[in-house]
């Protein structure tokens, strides 16, 4: 009988979310039946969007979040031991599950390590490739494209993509480190937002106007963007807005002032769901697809702050919000 480690909601998040507010338990898990995989994992993911989505959870439940792993059982036709598998168990070290909550990783190019499955290959790597092209889109080579965050798992993907499609590309982040990460990533323009005016260097980097703004953050950011600095028909893909998630809800910038902007503009404002778009199979593999070719090629680079240990998954996810990952995070187990 196999023992799987798995960290259990314990404590509400009141504002910044806290170690303690997590347990680290063992439960044990049955031989897989009939249709059913055993699967051990290898990584898990740790992401902002998880602080809002665990306020639903009811408390003793299972840490959400996507792993990947390998099949150590299985009893099902479609899974062979062996297989890579990525999967939403939530922060496990183990799981059984069905053969239809799991699913296989074919597209990882010869060489490039399993957890990018669950960054620049993976769902966030897809979140960056639906909100740029699809909702963003169509993608005119020429454009201004703006990146909020941009030093994180799916700001840096947005901004080789639209450097793949000919665009010009500025981009914020939260240090000078990460600054310099996203010049070598290729951004055109890149600004440490703590450091700098961000109405001032905007308007220098795009006097002109941005034509797509991707937005990561949210809050006062985004007002100034919007307000100020859009261009005539731009777009804007509302992604996150990790500025305001740790706010009470009394205290979230409730925006009333943008839409004599939007108006004014004839701007096309939109939020979306990498799950809408992932829902269709075939969307899925192009993006899969696309992705892995343009990091065969070189075009697509991969940047992850991984950190060693599953004991280690609430301390890594405390960090998402104070600033001390590059890139994708992940736990390796």
């Amino acid at each position: 009988m196999a023992v799987a480690r798995v960290f259990k909601l314990v404590k509400r998040f009141e504002g910044f979310p806290k170690e303690d507010d997590l347990k680290l338990v063992e439960e044990k898990l049955a031989s897989p039946k009939e249709g059913e995989i055993l699967c051990n994992t290898l990584y898990l993911s740790v992401d902002p969007y998880m602080r809002v989505f665990v306020d639903d959870l009811p408390l003793g439940s299972t840490m959400i979040g996507e792993v990947i792993a390998r099949v150590a059982e299985s009893k099902s036709p479609d899974f062979k031991k062996g297989d890579l598998v990525a999967s939403f168990q939530g922060w496990t070290s183990a799981f059984l599950t069905t053969a239809d909550k799991a699913a296989k990783i074919t597209h990882l190019p010869e060489g490039v390590p399993e957890s990018v499955a669950l960054g620049t290959l993976g769902m966030t790597g897809r979140t960056a490739y639906f909100g740029l092209l699809d909702v963003a889109g169509p993608v005119k080579s020429g454009e201004t494209v703006l990146v909020s965050g941009a030093a994180g798992a799916v700001g840096t993907v947005v901004g080789q993509i639209a450097k793949i499609k000919g665009c010009r590309v500025i981009g914020y982040a939260g240090s000078d480190q990460k600054v310099e990460m996203l010049k070598a990533l290729g951004y055109d323009e890149a600004f440490n937002y703590k450091k700098v005016d961000l109405s001032e260097t905007l308007g220098k980097a795009a006097p002109n106007g941005v034509n797509i703004y991707f937005d990561n953050v949210g809050g006062n950011f985004s007002d100034v963007v919007l307000m100020k600095h859009m261009s005539m028909f731009g777009r804007v893909a509302i992604c996150g807005f990790i500025s305001q998630y740790n706010n009470k809800s009394d205290d979230t910038s409730k925006g009333e002032i943008l839409y004599g902007s939007i108006l004014a503009k004839e701007l096309r404002v939109r939020g979306f769901h990498e799950a809408t778009y992932a829902a269709n199979a075939e969307k899925k593999k192009e993006a899969n697809e696309q992705l892995a070719e343009w990091v065969k090629q070189g075009k697509l680079k991969y940047k992850e702050t991984v950190t060693e240990g599953f004991e280690n998954a609430a301390k890594a996810f405390v960090g998402l919000f104070t600033g001390v990952h590059h890139g994708k995070a992940v736990v390796k187990v």
